[in-house]
């Protein structure tokens, strides 16, 4: 594993990766070359996750919407077949996500029908989510809805209820989208990131930091 090493007068040793795929440690100056070993060694398959969830990136944006490349959902890649059909659908089916459309070349229609295929199956996900965990809140929810957003997986505002989804979660697992809507949801109980926050998080859904951690991989 290719990777650079920093020492300086910091505190704590920080592993990163990059999106160009690099590795970097930074390590306090005393560490010794043992440590760091020990370290890289520990944390090798997160690494190689990382890199891996890069280069998956890399190889699909922009996409095209030609048959071969591959879609997100629910965690899992599929393998896109775009067929000529006079009736325009979007099916999951036989491991394909299939694409039946009158015009094969047309290529802002391809992306409007998968976007709206991707937001139907997110009402559908996102709701199950929410239904398993309003309970557990015991608190009115006003307003859900699914849009874009560019750095955050959701959020919440308590004083009116309401909670925003990344349309992009669909493409998660499952227990990373119920992750995410369990943290907004908690935030109608405990507004901050504080210890109470985390404690409730930790009492109702106990493997909520491996959810996490799967969520910034997968």
């Amino acid at each position: 594993m290719s990777i650079q090493i920093i020492k300086k007068d910091v505190k704590n040793i920080s592993l990163k990766v990059r999106p160009n795929c690099e590795v970097i440690l930074t390590a306090p100056l005393k560490t010794t070359d043992e440590h760091i070993e020990f370290i890289l060694k520990k944390r090798a398959k997160w690494v190689k996750e990382k890199k891996e969830f890069y280069k998956d990136n890399q190889l699909s944006y922009p996409k095209e919407y030609v048959s071969g490349e591959n879609f997100k959902y629910l965690g899992r890649n599929y393998r896109l077949k775009v067929i000529e059909a006079n009736n325009e659908i979007v099916k999951l089916q036989n491991g394909y996500l299939k694409l039946f459309i009158k015009d094969t070349t047309n290529l802002i229609q391809k992306q409007k029908l998968i976007n709206h295929w991707y937001k139907e199956k997110a009402k559908i996900h996102f709701k199950k989510a929410l239904d398993t965990y309003k309970p557990i809140i015991k608190k009115d929810i006003n307003s859900v809805k699914i849009r874009e957003m560019k750095t955050r997986w959701g959020s919440c505002n308590p004083s009116k209820g309401y909670i925003n989804l990344n349309s992009e979660l669909i493409k998660k697992p499952k227990k990373c989208i119920e992750y995410v809507i369990f943290h907004e949801l908690s935030h109608l109980v405990h507004i901050n990131h504080n210890k109470q926050f985390y404690n409730f998080m930790s009492v109702y859904m106990p493997d909520w930091k491996q959810r996490k951690d799967k969520l910034n991989i997968s």
